[in-house]
């Protein structure tokens, strides 16, 4: 888990149907940045990064009491 790049964030966005120039990928680059920076020390720990594919089950499943 990195820090975006601003030529990182370009594609994505335009993946997403929202393409942006340069400018503004630097800014969101900049605003989301801190965020990856501060969960640097527990990257990879977490099991949401060793398998995303189960979050959206894991967030599905009904708690039985």
């Amino acid at each position: 888990m990195t820090r975006p790049t601003p030529k990182e964030i370009k594609p994505i966005a335009h993946i997403a149907g929202v393409p942006v120039d340069d400018e503004i990928a630097t800014r969101i680059s900049n605003a989301i940045g801190p965020a990856f920076e501060g969960f640097a020390a527990i990257a990879g720990t977490l099991p949401f990064d060793l398998e995303p594919a189960a979050y959206v089950l894991a967030q599905t499943q009904k708690v039985s009491k």
